[in-house]
């Protein structure tokens, strides 16, 4: 057993390994080797032009109330019987095609907004609401 010097084995190693790097380079571009086709493999599509603005169309509201007595009101103006059709026909005639919104007297017979739904439904009305009053405690 020598006590001497111990350079050879105890030397600092200064260069880098450089085969682990090369490894993982061909790695990497094996995987861009088979991922770029599949990217640029696309259908040609010549896709039409439309403009990006919003429609700010909003359909008007018509109210169609009902009183106790069974007389209509057109938007609070009084009506007829038989105008009542040719009004909703006019109104299902607009585009945008107006709400027809229904507030009927809780004592109204049932058969005066029945006969306002059925006249609105004849007439191509699609979109009708009822208004009612919130219920109080």
């Amino acid at each position: 057993m020598a006590f001497g010097t111990q350079d050879e084995t105890d030397e600092v190693m200064n260069e880098i390994n450089m085969t682990p790097l090369v490894d993982v380079m061909l790695v990497l571009l094996i995987i861009f080797i088979i991922t770029v086709p599949v990217m640029k493999h696309s259908v040609e599509i010549d896709l039409p032009r439309a403009s990006s603005q919003p429609q700010d169309a909003k359909p008007e509201t018509v109210r169609l109330s009902v009183d106790a007595q069974g007389a209509y009101y057109w938007n609070e103006n009084r009506i007829e019987d038989g105008d009542l059709p040719r009004l909703l026909k006019d109104a299902a005639a607009k585009s945008p095609q107006p709400e027809l919104h229904i507030r009927g007297d809780k004592a109204v017979r049932y058969e005066r907004v029945a006969q306002a739904m059925s006249a609105a439904q004849q007439a191509g009305l699609r979109k009708i609401g009822f208004i009612t009053e919130p219920q109080t405690r």
